[in-house]
């Protein structure tokens, strides 16, 4: 019986041993032939050559390199560099408070409306080289806005026989690239009440002076609008519920981000305005204090603080 026991062992034994060479053989086979293993099957694992994965990871290193490259040669062009920076709106002010605001958006400014005034309390854009280059000639088309309701709209007669010109805040001029631009800067929520002698000289001068500066700085980023002293200011219009509060000044502040990021403000007194530019020129802290508002606030804080203390008309070439 015992050697019974010992033979059953040994060919157990001889058997165990067959199946572990025949596991081996195929095993040899799948690695000689190229095949991938089961496990490699069952888990559907790609096999990539070292080739193939260095000419992935050197296209995406090229890829890169060339991103490093356009960003550092749009740094080095006029117009171009920081002025392009993903800002949405930079010209536009933080959010007013205290303050009746009605936000208009046309096609290529913003308009902070007040209800109550029937004026904006300002208007914001950004100012770009193509948009000086537009060829559309001036409409004179004064019109209400047709975004308000009829009962507010300002019309274009409330201003007749008042004394003021329909003063815009957003220029004609920098609205010559689209037919639809120049008719939305007619709107009169883009108008408020200005003194002849300050729309035609004065502030006109420093409409041209902005685009002029677009075309050698780059885009710029501005935002203006009314200053009001008096907390009951005087008034223009004969409707009875349309009263267009008068402005006792106006503010306009001007950041370019080109080569060399720099910021200026302005502030004229609605009447005639003698004197040079450099006179009514100011820090854009400054219009900030007067106004109440805070501009370009999307800026790094330390950028924002450098670029908003100082006033230095040289800078700008005037």
């Amino acid at each position: 019986m015992a050697n019974k026991k010992k033979s059953f062992s040994v060919l157990a034994t001889c058997v165990a041993l067959v199946f572990v060479v025949m596991g081996m053989n195929n095993l040899w086979a799948c690695v000689k032939g190229g095949d991938r293993l089961p496990s490699e099957v069952n888990d559907a694992v790609p096999v990539v050559s070292s080739a193939e994965r260095n000419a992935v990871y050197q296209a995406e290193d090229e890829a890169e390199k060339e991103s490093e490259r356009a960003m550092a040669d749009m740094a080095e062009e006029p117009g171009t560099g920081l002025s392009q920076l993903p800002y949405e709106n930079l010209e536009q002010p933080d959010e007013l408070h205290n303050t009746s605001e009605f936000l208009l958006f046309k096609s290529q400014f913003i308009i902070s409306y007040n209800m109550e005034k029937h004026c904006p309390n300002y208007v914001c854009w950004a100012l770009t080289p193509e948009r000086v280059k537009g060829k559309v000639q001036r409409s004179n088309n004064f019109h209400a806005d047709p975004a308000l309701g009829e009962g507010a709209r300002v019309e274009t007669f409330d201003y007749n026989g008042s004394g003021y010109d329909r003063g815009h805040m957003c220029p004609a001029g920098d609205n010559k690239n689209t037919p639809t631009a120049m008719d939305e800067s007619f709107c009169m929520t883009n108008i408020c009440p200005q003194s002849h002698q300050l729309n035609t000289d004065a502030w006109n001068d420093l409409e041209v002076q902005c685009r002029s500066w677009a075309r050698n700085y780059g885009t710029l980023y501005i935002c203006c609008g009314p200053i009001f002293d008096s907390k009951v200011p005087k008034t223009i219009g004969r409707r009875k519920n349309m009263k267009i509060a008068v402005p006792d000044r106006f503010f306009k502040v001007v950041l370019s981000l080109g080569r060399v990021p720099k910021a200026i403000g302005f502030i004229y007194p609605n009447r005639d305005c003698g004197g040079d530019m450099r006179d009514y020129a100011v820090s854009v802290d400054r219009v900030e204090k007067v106004t109440g508002m805070d501009f370009f606030f999307q800026l790094d804080d330390k950028q924002e603080t450098e670029l908003e203390k100082e006033c230095n008309p040289a800078a700008w070439g005037i």
